[in-house]
């Protein structure tokens, strides 16, 4: 078969050969570079200074890579390093794409600590896949410094708005309790409310002067007692100084008492006021409380946030760090022009066969015993050799297989009529 088809066969593994030829010259090598890149966990513990970076690594990872993949970013790096200007047909969206699918970044997870996954990254690597070598170093580095960039302005943008965002809220409730204030003095102004406190304050104050005035009388009492048990047989002197003694005393004692009795009658008449303006001191003081606590709460997240804001501008919070940085890469990833050359040239010949044997299959000649036997179930008696001279005209060559074609079926049919 090979000799008779040897025509074909020839001509179907030298264009074969030729056409793989081109492919494997024409083909461009692809050369790739990554970036190993290291999250640092912060140095300082979070129970000692906790920050206000929400979220795990590698949500914020995600958000960065997708800021990375975005149209715009893509652009400016096609356009700092004249990436795919030899495809002058490209349309931008199609560079575009072109990079987004050279470029992969994939993170390693951390170790669990138990059986709780938090969702950290300690490894990030960034490949590049480039038809240049110092291109495709290049590129990788471009994305990892970005990376690292984002990360740093994302944590610190965001420790930044918290603390603003604290302290715009301290100064909101500062205004409102200084407001408060004046309201609650212009309140006691209009209602003539001198006494300043509560009404549990005023109440407890006439608690204590009741007490204080009760003290008194038991005081004036003892003096006034006394003076009646004075020795009136003695010394009319003494009698008298005696008498002095004990009606300063009482008298001291009277005026202490009716201070006492006028602050308190002034504290029962505040108290017996409008019900009214009793209501609205109970609201001026309630929400007097409200806010002071607020103020205290949002005082203690602002200093929290102040420590993560300055944890961020020392780089002593999480970070990235670049352990492994892209090289320019000495091969190709890409299998090389020769072996791309040999393979089209075996698949050339294997085709060739392959053809060979379809054209075989549509002209069925019986060519061997064995053959005539697995065709026909019929074993010949007789197998004769072909017998030709080596040299023999043109013409007469022609001829000559007419007749071997027809002297072969004749003689297939006088051996099967024979058996």
């Amino acid at each position: 078969m090979t000799r008779r088809r040897l025509v074909v066969i020839s001509l179907v593994i030298i264009l074969g050969s030729i056409s793989g030829l081109y492919w494997a010259m024409s083909y461009v090598h692809l050369y790739q570079s990554s970036e190993v890149i290291q999250v640092e966990q912060p140095k300082i513990n979070d129970e000692l200074a906790r920050s206000t970076v929400e979220g795990s690594s590698a949500r914020r990872l995600q958000l960065i890579q997708q800021q990375l993949m975005a149209r715009g970013s893509l652009e400016l790096i096609i356009e700092k390093y004249g990436i795919y200007s030899n495809l002058a047909a490209l349309k931008p969206s199609e560079k575009v794409q072109l990079l987004r699918n050279a470029v992969s970044i994939n993170g390693v997870a951390a170790a669990r600590e138990g059986f709780a996954d938090d969702g950290t990254i300690s490894v990030l690597t960034i490949t590049a896949k480039m038809e240049e070598a110092q291109l495709a170093r290049d590129v990788a580095h471009e994305f990892a410094q970005q990376t690292r960039a984002l990360m740093t302005a994302q944590r610190r943008e965001q420790t930044s708005q918290t603390l603003e965002f604290f302290q715009r809220q301290e100064v909101v409730v500062l205004e409102s309790i200084a407001s408060l204030e004046a309201e609650l003095e212009t309140f006691r102004q209009e209602n003539d409310l001198s006494i300043e406190g509560g009404v549990e304050f005023r109440m407890s104050e006439v608690a204590q002067l009741n007490e204080s005035i009760l003290d008194i009388d038991r005081e004036i009492i003892t003096a006034q007692l006394a003076r009646s048990q004075i020795d009136r047989s003695a010394r009319a002197s003494t009698v008298q100084r005696e008498e002095r003694e004990l009606d300063a005393q009482m008298q001291t004692l009277t005026q202490q008492r009716s201070l006492l009795d006028a602050r308190r009658t002034a504290l029962t008449e505040t108290i017996q006021g409008s019900p009214e303006i009793q209501r609205t001191l109970t609201n001026f003081d309630r929400r007097m409380e409200q806010l002071r606590g607020q103020l205290e709460t949002i005082a203690a997240r602002r200093n929290e946030a102040q420590v993560s804001f300055n944890l961020e501008v020392g780089a002593q919070g999480e970070r990235l760090t670049t352990i492994e940085e892209a090289q320019v890469p000495d091969y190709p990833i890409t299998m090389s022009k020769k072996k791309r050359a040999i393979i089209a040239a075996m698949g050339s010949t294997i085709f060739a066969f392959i053809i060979a044997w379809l054209l075989e299959l549509r002209r069925p000649i019986i060519r061997s015993a064995r053959q005539m036997k697995r065709e026909t179930g019929v074993m010949p008696v007789v197998s004769i050799p072909e017998l030709a001279p080596k040299y023999q005209s043109s013409k007469w060559r022609g001829s000559r297989q007419k007749r071997r074609d027809s002297g072969k079926a004749g003689r297939a049919a006088r051996l099967a009529r024979h058996s």
